[in-house]
């Protein structure tokens, strides 16, 4: 079966609900171990069939916007998916209090009941409603960033189209793309507060009618921070802000002498080379086939996974009207598939959301074991190890792809990582004190905004954007919308990344690739932590690791010359 073939059918939640509450009372009831396993292995079953309905109607939606059916789909699983969450709520609860649960917990994996402990604390079902609200503000936002069809050069662009635009040589053509992608979010602008104004509010009466401080503290909650809390990110922070920070403003000043310039403006931070940046050569077409043969030289194990993604058309790539903005990988249950969703440019990003989203995808297909739904991803900062590594991991095929731009690629590939870090937790920042002041005016946002990106991302110089110096650069990132707190993750994977990236590609470790295969198959069923420690890699919040990375890399780009870069 092809992707195409893969059948959609709405559940029905009223038959699911008596199926599902009657398996429920066989946990709740059973006094023998195997009554109560063979109990969770069918709500296991029962739930994989909902999660597959959701993914399916979530991806097709995705892709076309203008859909009408699945936009009625979406609609549904906005209304409905939190009906589903309180069945699932229930599950979670009889299983904490099971009377057999130590020997359960002997029987599944333990993140099974850390993920059940942190759901019980996140839901209630008198708040249903409110969850109703914020998946529609969600779909709402995407749908809006959906929605842009800008005119440029006689043509019509969405804003990922127009990307290479912004990437040009020639600078206002450069600058014109960013002010038409600018204006865009800045015509916008009163749509997207009012739409976060409301995300805000549900979010902060969702945290406090639970019992908790504000969202930040819910959020960490939802988000599975099993092995760090708050203070430990705040620290983290910290050191980003001291110690990157710094190393960062050292590559854009050589960016800014590389393509003799005075100071950068923010339309100049895109083009990295004054030749232009490192493109990818060939149709999407010939992207995937240069990709398909990279994953079966890698290993037996890539190479029968990715020939599964080509064969089954798992993978949505071009860029078109309608489709949703960004890049992602989703795992669809009762067919054992990760599905690759992206918006191909013609940048350099093409290959980098490639490699990106197909480390995700390997993951899920080596992780096909684990029934739990739940936990066949890891948690966020995990996950993105397996994502972030895999793009270094590819670094020995680049040439494949970049031809005579490879040294650019790489160059630029292994900066841009480091210089995302410090973005990476300003969006974290910035969250943290917009929920910890839910009353908040949109400009009372927007100036924190501001004030943070000019701490962390000094870089940024606004002159010819007045809209960006009020401080709307946000509304472009989804997450802050669609997946609040779900950020830092990246930076925390991307620290851990860099190591792998060291013994890959400069030290050539060949015990390197066991270890990553390793974590690709214990999925979800392990701790942050716990990966590491299989993986042999340093946590990022272990003393040493964020100096070590710094001067790893730093000491690498210093090496490479301007001539090699060319």
């Amino acid at each position: 079966m092809k992707f195409s073939d893969y059948t959609y059918l709405r559940p029905n939640y009223e038959t699911y609900k008596v199926d599902f509450l009657k398996t429920l009372q066989l946990l709740t009831d059973a006094t023998e171990l195997t009554e109560a396993v063979a109990a969770v292995n069918h709500l296991n079953e029962l739930r994989a069939t909902i999660e597959t309905a959701y993914n399916l109607a979530s991806i097709r939606y995705s892709v076309d916007t203008n859909d009408a059916f699945y936009e009625k789909e979406d609609n549904f699983w906005n209304e409905y998916q939190p009906l589903f969450q309180e069945l699932d709520f229930q599950f979670y609860q009889s299983l904490l209090n099971s009377p057999l649960l130590d020997e359960l917990k002997a029987s599944f994996p333990s993140t099974l009941f850390l993920f059940a402990e942190g759901r019980v604390k996140t839901f209630s079902p008198e708040l249903i409603p409110l969850f109703q609200k914020e998946n529609q503000l969600s779909s709402d936002y995407s749908k809006l960033v959906a929605s842009a069809q800008i005119p440029f050069e006689g043509e019509v662009y969405t804003l990922s189209q127009l990307t290479p635009f912004a990437q040009s040589v020639n600078e206002s053509t450069r600058r014109q793309a960013t002010e038409k992608i600018t204006g865009f979010y800045a015509d916008n602008e009163a749509k997207f507060d009012a739409i976060y104004d409301e995300m805000i509010k549900v979010r902060t009466e969702i945290a406090t009618k639970l019992g908790f401080k504000n969202y930040v503290e819910f959020g960490d909650v939802l988000m599975n921070r099993w092995d760090y809390d708050r203070s430990m990110i705040e620290t983290y922070r910290s050191e980003v802000l001291q110690k990157i920070v710094p190393v960062t403003q050292k590559l854009y000043e050589r960016q800014a002498q590389r393509n003799g310039l005075e100071k950068l403006n923010f339309h100049d931070l895109s083009l990295v080379f004054p030749n232009g940046n490192a493109t990818p050569k060939g149709t999407s077409d010939e992207l995937v086939a240069k990709a398909q043969k990279m994953y079966q030289e890698l290993s037996p194990e890539t190479g029968e996974f990715f020939d599964f993604m080509v064969e089954k058309d798992l993978l949505d790539l071009l860029s078109k009207t309608g489709k949703q903005a960004g890049g992602y990988c989703t795992y669809i249950q009762d067919y054992q598939s990760p599905f690759i969703f992206a918006n191909f440019n013609g940048t350099s990003h093409d290959v980098d959301v490639l490699t990106h989203e197909a480390g995700h995808a390997f993951q899920t297909y080596e992780s096909r074991w684990i029934k739990e739904p739940e936990i066949v991803f890891p948690n966020y900062e995990s996950c993105e190890i397996h994502s972030m590594s895999m793009e270094f991991i590819a670094w020995p095929w680049m040439e494949d792809f970049f031809q005579d731009e490879t040294s650019k690629y790489k160059f630029n590939h292994l900066a841009s990582a480091l210089q995302f870090l410090p973005y990476g937790v300003l969006v974290d920042h910035f969250q943290q004190e917009v929920y910890s002041n839910p009353n908040w005016t949109p400009a009372e946002r927007k100036a924190c905004w501001r004030e943070l990106e000019k701490q962390y991302c000094p870089e940024r110089n606004y002159d010819v954007f007045p809209e960006l110096e009020k401080g709307i650069y946000w509304f472009r990132q989804g997450h802050i919308f669609n997946s609040p707190f779900y950020y830092i993750d990246y930076t925390l994977a991307q620290v851990c990344a860099f190591q792998f990236w060291k013994r890959f590609n400069v030290e050539k470790d060949e015990t390197a690739w066991q270890d990553y295969l390793a974590i690709c198959q214990v999925g979800g069923t392990k701790t942050f932590l716990e990966i590491l420690e299989i993986a042999h890699l340093k946590s990022p919040f272990e003393a040493g690791a964020l100096d070590d990375t710094i001067v790893l890399v730093d000491n690498y780009l210093s090496s490479v010359t301007e001539e090699q870069i060319k």
